[in-house]
């Protein structure tokens, strides 16, 4: 499908990369230098910082085929499947503008909302092996619920693989909720989430997933500010990771 890409910004600015924008990305982040600056690298604070990812966004088995499971590992700048691209950016209200997201989640993230300010940014994650363009995306296959596992599915076709940066939940130094733009709890939203215990290096590797966004309930009824799970929490670092 034409995919719409005239409605979107070239370079939206992304609060998860740390707030120094492309140019502040340092050697610290994607994978092989085929796939170059141009590639971003997702990671959980659990397990890094933007100096250190230490476990970024991978493709397990790097299999580049529809249902396969999103994971984190160890950084290497020679693992194409460690190689992802912004596919689409730009705001929420751009891509419902696109026919990507629901009014609802317009109404709540983007330029709808009856909160002053709020649109947020938002993107696809793109498989780029060797900074090839794959068609498929990080996302999920069935509108989010709780538990619903993260896997690659094709880029450009729905909210599924639309991940929104929930700008009212930034911790300093660009780590970020990332709602899923399938999203239709506007009270706990599903987020991007690391299973609770796991390592990235056990096996069978933790399969990333969506589930509620947790912290402690302001008199708003959101979550407040600096209580929410670190395993919710992602940044992006972008170039050719350090081994």
């Amino acid at each position: 499908m034409s995919i719409k890409s005239k409605v979107f910004a070239a370079a939206a600015t992304l609060t998860l990369i740390g707030g120094v924008g492309a140019a502040g990305a340092t050697s610290a982040s994607a994978a092989t230098p085929s796939c170059g600056f141009g590639c971003v690298d997702i990671f959980n604070h659990d397990f890094g910082t933007h100096a250190h990812p230490n476990f970024v966004l991978d493709t397990l088995r790097q299999g580049e085929k529809v249902g396969q499971p999103q994971i984190l590992f160890r950084v290497a700048n020679f693992d194409p499947a460690e190689d992802y691209t912004f596919s689409y950016q730009g705001l929420v209200s751009d891509f419902h503008t696109a026919g990507l997201v629901s009014a609802a989640v317009n109404l709540h993230y983007g330029n709808g909302s009856a909160t002053a300010g709020v649109n947020d940014a938002a993107f696809e994650i793109q498989y780029s092996p060797y900074g090839v363009d794959s068609g498929l995306c990080t996302g999920v296959a069935a509108t989010a619920v709780a538990g619903e596992k993260v896997t690659l599915e094709p880029c450009g076709v729905s909210s599924k693989t639309v991940w929104i940066v929930d700008s009212q939940d930034t911790v300093g130094h660009g780590y970020v909720p990332l709602i899923n733009g399938s999203d239709t709890n506007f009270s706990q939203p599903f987020v991007l989430t690391y299973p609770a215990n796991a390592y990235p290096t056990d096996k069978p590797r933790p399969q990333l997933y969506v589930t509620n966004l947790t912290g402690s309930q302001g008199a708003n009824g959101l979550p407040l500010p600096g209580t929410i799970n670190s395993s919710q929490l992602f940044g992006a670092d972008l170039g050719v990771l350090a081994p």
